[in-house]
C-alpha cells in the first residue's frame, strides 16, 4: 500500500485513495458489538501500521462482512430475521445500551469500537463486501435463494433508506454487494459458488430492487424514513397527532421502534434526525417508518388515535446519501 501510494505522489495523483480489505476474522472479539476487538497478534505487525496509514492519506478502513457466517455458525442463537434485515424485536448491546435491529450493523459497530479500542476513531470504513449464498451443502444452515433474496433485497433498502449505524448514525453506509455472477468453478463449498444475483449464462438467479421502489432513482437523496423515491403522486405518510397526549405518543412510538420493527436509530440522540428534539417529532418519524414497512397497510397508521395519514411528506431532516454497488466475481 505504501509502495503504490508513494508511487503515486510521483505522479502528483494522491486524490487516488489507497486501502485493502480485511475480513470479520481480524476481531478477536465481536460480540457484544461494544467490545469488538482485534486480534492481539495482528496488532501491531498489521492493523495499527494500516490505520495509521489510512489516516494519514484520509482513506477508509475496507471491511468484508457476511452476517451468513455469523448465522450459520450460530442459528440457535441467532435469530435468522435479525440476520435478513427483517422486522424484530432487536437486541441491546450490554456495553453501550444500544439496540440493533440487524447484525449487519452489529458487525460494523464491532469493527468500529475495535477501531477505537486502539485509538483510530478517526478512520471511516466502507464495506468492501457483503452478501448472502442462494444455495449451500445440506451443513450450511441458512443457504437459500429465498434468504439470498430477503438478505439483498433488503440490504438494499436498509441502505437507500437509512442511515449509519447506531455507534456511528452520522456516517453514510457505503456498500459493495458481493457479487454479480455466481462463480461456478470456485472451489469450496457449495456456497462459495452461489453468491451472484444472475448465473453466468446471464440468466437471473432471483429478483431485487436497487431503489427503494421500482421507479426510484439510486442518484436521488434518501427521503424520509420508508418513503418511496418514485413521485409523490397517490404517495401517503403517517403523523404522530400532537393532540394525543405524550402517554399515548411514547406508547406508540415504543411500539413502532420495538415489535413494530420500524428503524428508529435516525431518532437516536446525536443521529441525524434527533432534531428537532421533540415528542411529536419523534413519534412521526417511527410511525411513519412503521407505516411505509408495513407498505401503508389499512390501519397501521392508528396507533390508539396518536396518529393519522397526511398526503404530503412531512418535513424532515434526511439522513446521509449512502451507497450500493456491485462486485463483479471473476
Amino acid at each position: 500500500m505504501k509502495n503504490v501510494y508513494n508511487a503515486l505522489v510521483k505522479h502528483n495523483l494522491t486524490s487516488i485513495k489507497i486501502s485493502s480489505p480485511i475480513a470479520l476474522s481480524a476481531l478477536q472479539s465481536s460480540y457484544p458489538a461494544s467490545s469488538g476487538s482485534f486480534k492481539p497478534d495482528l496488532i501491531e505487525p498489521v492493523i495499527k501500521p494500516m490505520l495509521s496509514f489510512l489516516n494519514q492519506t484520509g482513506s477508509y478502513l475496507m471491511v468484508n462482512a457476511y452476517p451468513f457466517f455469523a448465522y450459520e455458525a450460530n442459528a440457535d442463537q441467532i435469530s435468522l430475521d435479525y440476520a435478513l434485515f427483517k422486522p424484530n424485536s432487536g437486541v441491546v448491546d450490554s456495553g453501550n445500551g444500544l439496540k440493533y435491529y440487524s447484525l449487519l450493523d452489529a458487525q460494523l459497530d464491532a469493527v468500529y469500537a475495535a477501531m477505537s479500542a486502539i485509538q483510530y476513531d478517526a478512520v471511516k470504513m466502507v464495506v468492501t463486501e457483503t452478501g448472502w449464498p442462494s444455495l449451500g451443502d445440506s451443513n450450511e444452515v441458512g443457504a437459500s435463494q429465498a434468504n439470498a433474496q430477503s438478505y439483498n433485497g433488503n440490504l438494499v433498502n436498509r441502505v437507500l433508506t437509512g442511515n449509519g449505524t447506531p455507534l456511528r448514525p452520522n456516517e453514510p453506509l457505503d456498500v459493495f454487494l458481493f457479487a454479480l455472477f455466481n462463480e461456478n468453478k470456485k472451489p469450496g463449498p457449495t456456497s462459495e459458488r452461489n453468491y451472484g444475483l444472475f448465473y453466468p449464462s446471464e440468466q437471473k438467479v432471483y429478483d431485487i430492487t436497487f431503489t427503494t421502489s421500482s421507479s426510484g432513482s439510486n442518484n436521488q437523496a434518501a427521503p424520509p424514513a420508508g418513503v418511496s423515491k418514485a413521485s409523490n403522486a397517490g404517495q401517503t405518510w403517517c403523523v404522530a397527532n400532537g393532540k394525543a397526549g405524550e402517554e399515548k405518543l411514547q406508547k406508540g412510538i415504543d411500539y413502532a421502534c420495538g415489535e413494530g420493527g420500524a428503524d428508529c436509530r435516525p431518532i437516536q440522540e446525536g443521529a441525524t434526525c434527533f432534531d428537532p428534539d421533540t415528542l411529536e417529532a419523534h413519534a412521526s418519524y417511527a410511525f411513519n417508518s412503521y407505516y411505509q414497512k408495513q407498505q401503508r397497510g389499512t390501519g397501521t397508521c392508528d396507533f390508539g388515535g396518536a396518529a393519522y395519514v397526511v398526503t404530503q411528506a412531512p418535513s424532515k431532516s434526511l439522513p446521509p446519501r449512502s451507497s450500493v454497488k456491485l462486485i463483479f466475481s471473476w
